[in-house]
C-alpha cells in the first residue's frame, strides 16, 4: 500500500492510496469553502441538483444507465463539515480494472462521468432546472427537519449549536429548511459558479492504478478546475478558549427519556497536535469504548444512564459526552459523569485499563485500512487539516507509546464548556 499527496494546481490537490487489496476503486472530488450561514444551504443543495442530470445524461434514469454500464458503479453526492469549513462533492465506487471483462478500462469513464455531472450539468435557459431545484430543495428541507427524530443525535446537535453559538462551526452543514424551499434556479446557479471558482479542490483515489494514470484522467475530466483558481481555502478552525463559566441549556420536548450532553474544549489538542495520540487514549479510557469508565461505572455499576459515551471532533477540538437519563436523575448523572473524568485527571486508572484503551484505539486505527470509504475520509480530512495523508500509520505508532502521565496531562486540559438537557414536559 502506497500513499501519495500532490499539488496539481493552486488550490487543487490529489490524495491517493495505491493498493491491490480491494476489488473496487474509490474516487471522490471534494470542494471546500468556509462554512457560512448565508451560503451553507445553497452549497449543500448544489450536489443534489447536479446529480439530477447532466447535459449528456439529462435525467436520473440516464445517469443510472451510465453507472450500470460501468459494472454497476456507485455514485452519489456528499456534504461534510471539517472545522469551520463545508465540504461538498461526489464519491464514486467502481470495479477495479483487474476484475473487468476483456481488459475494459473502468477508471477513465468513471472519472469522466463524475466530471460530467459536476462540470456539465443539465440546464434550462442557461441555469439549473427550476423543477430540479424545487424538488431537491424540498428533499433537503425534509432532511433538515428530520434531524429532530433522532433524539440522541439531536441533543448533540443542539449542544454544539449552543456551545459554538458565536462560531461558524455551529452553522448546520445542510443549511436551513426555509432557504432550501425558497431557493431559485438563478440564485443556485450563481452559487454554483462561485463554488467552482473559489473552492479548494481535493481529489482522492484509492485503487490499483498508478499516479500518472490518475493524474491524466483528472486532467481530461476536470480541466476547468485546474486553471484560473483563486487562493486556496484553508480548512479553518476557531479555537475559542473556554470562558470559565459553564453554560446550561434546557429544551423541553415530547420525550419519555431525557438526554444529557456535555461539551468540553480540548485546549487546542486536535489532529496533528503532539498530544493528539494521548487524547485518543484518554477518550477511549473515559467514554469511547465498552470498557470505558462511563460505560462500566456510570451505566453498568451505578445504573444511572441508558447509555453513556464520549466522542471527539478531531478537527475542531471538542469532546462530547452523550447519555440517556431519566428526568429525575439528571443531577446525579451529571455529577457521576464529571466524577469519572476527574478520576482520569487524577490518574485513577490501572495499567490494565490503560493498555485496554491503547489496544482499542490502535485496533480502530488499523482497521480503517480495511475500508475504502474510511481511507477516503481520512485522506481528505487529513489533507484539509494541514496534515500529511501519506503517513497514516504514524498515529497508531504514537498511540502505542502513550503513557499514564500523558493521559493525565491531556485530561487536565479538557474544560467543560456547556451542558445540555433534553427533558419531557413532565420532567
Amino acid at each position: 500500500m502506497e500513499r501519495f499527496h500532490k499539488t496539481l494546481a493552486d488550490g487543487v490537490e490529489l490524495v491517493m492510496t495505491r493498493t491491490n487489496q480491494f476489488k473496487t476503486g474509490v474516487f471522490s472530488v471534494t470542494l471546500t469553502v468556509p462554512l457560512r450561514a448565508d451560503t451553507a444551504t445553497a452549497y449543500a443543495l448544489i450536489p443534489d441538483v447536479l446529480y439530477r442530470g447532466s447535459r449528456n445524461h439529462p435525467n436520473m434514469e440516464s445517469l443510472s444507465a451510465a453507472t450500470d454500464e460501468l459494472y454497476g458503479a456507485s455514485l452519489g453526492p456528499a456534504v461534510r463539515q471539517r472545522g469551520e469549513s463545508q465540504c461538498v462533492g461526489f464519491q464514486c465506487s467502481f470495479i477495479d480494472d483487474h476484475y473487468a471483462l476483456d481488459g475494459m478500462a473502468v477508471l477513465e469513464p468513471a472519472f469522466a462521468l463524475v466530471g460530467e455531472i459536476l462540470l456539465d450539468p443539465y440546464t434550462e435557459d442557461g441555469v439549473f432546472s427550476q423543477d430540479f431545484v424545487a424538488s431537491e430543495g424540498a428533499n433537503l428541507a425534509d432532511r433538515i427537519a428530520a434531524r429532530v427524530n433522532d433524539k440522541r443525535g439531536w441533543s448533540i446537535f443542539r449542544l454544539v449549536q449552543e456551545m459554538c453559538a458565536q462560531e461558524a462551526y455551529a452553522v448546520d452543514k445542510l443549511g436551513d429548511a426555509q432557504t432550501a424551499c425558497s431557493m431559485t434556479a438563478q440564485a443556485l446557479w450563481d452559487h454554483y459558479r462561485t463554488l467552482l471558482r473559489t473552492s479548494r479542490v481535493t481529489f482522492y483515489y484509492g485503487g490499483s492504478a498508478d499516479v500518472e494514470r490518475v493524474e491524466q484522467a483528472i486532467a481530461r475530466s476536470f480541466a476547468p478546475l485546474l486553471s484560473a483558481r483563486q487562493a486556496p481555502v484553508v480548512c479553518q478552525v476557531v479555537d475559542r478558549p473556554q470562558s470559565g463559566e459553564v453554560r446550561e441549556v434546557t429544551d423541553v420536548m415530547d420525550v419519555t427519556q431525557g438526554k444529557l450532553a456535555l461539551g468540553f474544549r480540548t485546549g487546542g489538542v486536535v489532529v496533528n497536535h503532539p498530544q493528539f495520540a494521548a487524547l485518543l487514549v484518554c477518550n477511549a479510557l473515559y467514554g469511547g469504548t465498552a470498557h470505558s469508565k462511563l460505560f462500566t461505572n456510570v451505566r453498568e455499576k451505578m445504573s444511572l444512564c441508558y447509555f453513556a459515551s464520549s466522542m471527539l471532533d478531531k478537527v475542531k477540538g471538542l469532546m462530547v459526552v452523550s447519555s440517556g437519563v431519566e428526568f429525575a436523575k439528571f443531577g446525579v448523572a451529571k455529577e457521576a459523569i464529571l466524577a469519572q473524568l476527574d478520576a482520569v485527571r487524577q490518574g485513577d486508572f490501572t495499567q490494565e485499563e490503560l493498555e485496554a484503551a491503547i489496544r482499542s484505539v490502535v485496533n480502530a486505527l488499523v482497521s480503517r485500512k480495511d475500508s475504502q470509504g474510511l481511507m477516503e475520509d481520512d485522506g481528505v480530512s487529513t489533507a484539509l487539516s494541514g496534515g500529511d495523508p501519506t503517513r497514516p500509520d504514524e498515529l497508531a505508532q504514537q498511540v502505542e507509546q502513550v503513557t499514564h502521565a500523558d493521559v493525565v496531562a491531556v485530561a487536565q486540559m479538557l474544560a467543560l464548556d456547556t451542558i445540555y438537557y433534553l427533558t419531557g414536559e413532565e420532567g
